[in-house]
Formats: C-alpha cells, structure tokens, sequence
C-alpha cells in the first residue's frame, strides 16, 4: 500500500479489501458479428471487405464491417460514404437482422448450458456469470475456451471472451484480442493493468468526461489510483465515486437477468435534408403507427413522448414531454408528436428525424383515459 498526496490531499493507494475475486464472470463478444455471418453464409465474400449497412447515395452507416475492410480504418457508425473513400474495394452488403437474430438465439442457448446467470447486452455480447456452473468446472478460462469451441462448431462463428471477477473487467478484457481470444484479468494481473488503463475505457466516461479528467491531468488508471475519493466526488459527483471504486475494483456489480425496455422509437436518415415541416409531418405520422403497433403488440402504453432531429451540421436537438395520461393509440401519438415538432422545428436543414416513447406501463394495469370535455 502506497501513501501519495494528491491536490492537497492525503491518500491511500489501495487494491480491494472488498473486492470479491472469487467470483468468475465472462464477457463473451461476438467477432464482427453481421459481417461474419455474411461471410459464413455467403463464401464468396470471404476474406474480403465488405460493409454492412446502408448504400453510399442513401446516405446510410456502417453497422459493422469484416475485419478486412477494418484494416482499412473502417469503423462502425462511420458514414458509408466515408468508408467507400477509405476502402473502395469495400462490398457493401445489406443487413440480414432476421437471420443475426436467428443465429443469436442459437448462441444464447449454448451460454445456458453452462449457467442460468446470463445477460445479453445486444443481440452479439452477454455477461456469463460461471462462479457456479453446471458443468462443476472450476477454471473460468477452461469454461471460456469451450463456449468458444463448441460455438464455432455448431455456428460456425468466433467470439472473443473477457474473462475477470467483475463485469466491467471482464468488458475490458473481450477487447483486448480479437478475434477470437481470450484474456484473463485475474487477482495477480488486475493492479498493473488498471493502473495503465486510459480513463476513456472506464464505465460511464464519455467525451465529455473524459475531456474534464484529461483538464485535471487524469489521463489513466493510476492517475485516478491516486486521487482520494473526497476529491474525486468533489470533481465528478457520482461518476468520481463510480471511478474511484473501479479503480480499486470493487465493481461489484450483479448480472442482470431481466433488462426491462425503457423507450422504444423510429428514426429515420433522410434521403436529402429537408426544411419542409410536411415532409418531416409525414415521419411522424409513420413512426406513429408503426410505434402504436408495438405498444398494443406488447399491451403497453407510454407517458413520455420524444421528437429528435439532427440538423444538416449534425446538431442534434431532442424536446420530450411527459402527459397526463397514458397513450397507446396512433391518434394521440401524432397529436402529441406534432406539437412537440411545431415547437422544436425553426426551419432549420433536418437531415435525421426520430420519435421515442418512454415511462410504459401494462395496459391491462389501466385504461387509456379520454377526456370527455
């Protein structure tokens, strides 16, 4: 244990009286998961670039690439635009969500044969907690190379896997060898990683974040390590609290097996900006019904109405409101929508436009109220 004054304050640099390392949690990330199952099924695109997302004149993005096209510094989310310029070779295949999820699904069900402790975090990633297990297999790691064993032989597919006592550890560690690798962050190993960690792969630090930690000369995990946690909380409120416990990786946090929806919405790229309230009236009368048919699908209404729109410099601007009552229906929706747009829209060039609901509630706890008056 190191003392170390930092911005006047006296400190101790400790590592985890709390800490749990006996529990064993993966974190098991699909490698470029879209883009490998449109190599596996289409053996022509094999060993080449290809995107998969929207067409160059649509003005869509990237939703993931192969890792030959990443090479060339295509990223996920980038402008497939951008992308035809980096990588013009690059083959641009349409995404196939009814076969990923298909073959989600499939993956899923093996992560369940060694234990219930599952939670998926998209339809490509999932925290595997393997402290217990129904295979009575002590090592995480042997447990880590058999799921990615038993994956590539019945889907065909490779996944990387963090394996840590903790779940952001574990998020961490996916990343550090793809594809298909395998790194352990463990008891012995965690002091000298965290300490050399850059504060952008913390939970939780953002840009912005991120640029107030760099303005306090914070850039990695040993800076953080010695700060007290007085003055951490005093420069970033909850976010220091959170950085000062993971730090000392007292991350502590459980697997979630139910991950209830928040919000559910449409947004939509335009094919050419617009400055014509019509046009964007129209999108929202589309999102309307198609939101509707979700919310009565899963016998849900919502309370909290959203209208985004992204500008042609991309500024976003979001204006939400929250109603008295519930709404389920596509009437109410487009009313309520269109209010919110006549109050945000000030003729600006819009090139994306989105609607969202939130704060739900079952329908059968409560009935659409309609005002008689």
């Amino acid at each position: 244990m190191k003392r170390q004054r930092k911005g006047g304050t006296l400190k101790e640099q400790t590592f985890g009286s709390e800490v749990d390392y006996l529990r064993k949690i993966l974190h098991i990330d699909m490698d470029a998961f879209f883009a490998s199952v449109e190599q596996m099924d289409h053996p022509h695109l094999r060993g080449k670039p290809i995107i998969v997302g929207g067409k160059v004149n649509q003005r869509g993005v990237v939703a993931t690439c192969s890792y030959e096209a990443r090479a060339f510094g295509v990223r996920s989310a980038m402008p497939t635009s951008k992308a035809i310029r980096l990588c013009p070779k690059a083959i641009i295949v349409p995404p196939n969500f009814e076969r990923y999820r298909e073959l989600s699904l499939q993956i899923r069900e093996i992560f369940h044969r060694y234990t219930p402790l599952v939670e998926p975090m998209s339809i490509d990633e999932a925290y595997l907690d393997v402290t217990e297990n129904s295979k009575n297999q002590t090592s995480a790691t042997i447990i880590a190379r058999e799921i990615q064993e038993v994956i590539y032989k019945e889907v065909g597919l490779t996944c990387s896997v963090g394996v840590s006592f903790n779940k952001f550890l574990a998020k961490i560690a996916s990343g550090q060898r793809k594809p298909a690798g395998i790194t352990v962050i463990d008891q012995e190993s965690f002091p000298e990683f965290i300490k050399t960690l850059p504060v952008e792969k913390f939970f939780g630090v953002g840009q912005a974040t991120a640029k107030k930690l760099h303005h306090k000369n914070l850039f990695n995990g040993e800076d953080i390590l010695n700060c007290s946690k007085e003055y951490l909380v005093e420069h970033f409120g909850k976010q220091g609290e959170a950085l000062y416990r993971q730090v000392r990786g007292k991350s502590n946090d459980q697997l979630i097996l139910y991950r209830e929806r928040k919000s559910y919405g449409k947004e939509e790229t335009l094919l050419e900006d617009t400055t014509d309230e019509e046009v964007l009236q129209k999108y929202i009368e589309q999102f309307s019904v198609q939101i509707s048919k979700w919310l009565k699908k899963n016998k849900l209404a919502a309370k909290t109405i959203t209208i985004k729109l992204k500008q042609s410099d991309f500024e976003t601007k979001t204006r939400s409101k929250t109603l008295e009552t519930f709404v389920q229906s596509k009437e109410k929706l487009v009313l309520e929508a269109s209010n919110l747009l006549m109050e945000q829209y000030n003729n600006e060039s819009i090139r994306l436009i989105g609607l969202t609901v939130s704060q739900f509630e079952q329908t059968h706890h409560l009935f659409e109220q309609v005002k008689l008056f």
